[in-house]
């Protein structure tokens, strides 16, 4: 099992995607996602969220907020737990030179028309309707979603 965390950091009704088109045999490979990566050994979940945000943008995050538990499940990648977090702000400049995707700056309201996973369309919901923390529950064969659980 696998712990990640992603981050969708907000500035003037956008989010900051990637969209992850360069890295080699990714499990996101070509779809749009937040920015985050794997939990390291000795890590603490906040501790990796700012680390990874300041490996992929160059920038630390402000105000982050820990908003829900997504338990990904699939037949082809195996089972994680990533953790969700917003930012409103941050503190340096965006360093669009990332080596595993673009960094984009996308309205929200266009996040449903992105290559996303099935699933991300219900966590941006969740995120849109409530500040409240949530478990989700994903389930995949392959890349389609079968089943879902929201625990808000």
């Amino acid at each position: 099992m696998v712990n990640t965390t992603l981050c969708y950091i907000e500035k003037d009704g956008k989010y900051l995607m990637m969209h992850r088109i360069k890295k080699k045999n990714d499990i996101n490979k070509d779809k749009c996602v937040g920015v985050g990566g794997k939990i390291m050994d000795g890590e603490s979940i906040l501790q990796s969220v700012i680390r990874e945000i300041k490996e992929e943008t160059g920038v630390t995050p402000l105000n982050l907020e820990y908003r829900g538990i997504i338990t990904f499940v699939s037949d082809l990648y195996g089972t994680e737990y990533m953790h969700l977090f917003t930012a409103r702000g941050y503190l340096g400049e965006i360093d669009y030179d990332c080596d595993e995707g673009e960094l984009v700056w996308i309205d929200k309201e266009k996040i449903y028309d992105l290559p996303i996973w099935e699933g991300d369309k219900i966590f941006f919901r969740l995120l849109e309707e409530s500040k409240r923390f949530f478990k989700l529950e994903l389930i995949y064969q392959g890349d389609k979603l079968v089943s879902s659980k929201v625990e808000k």
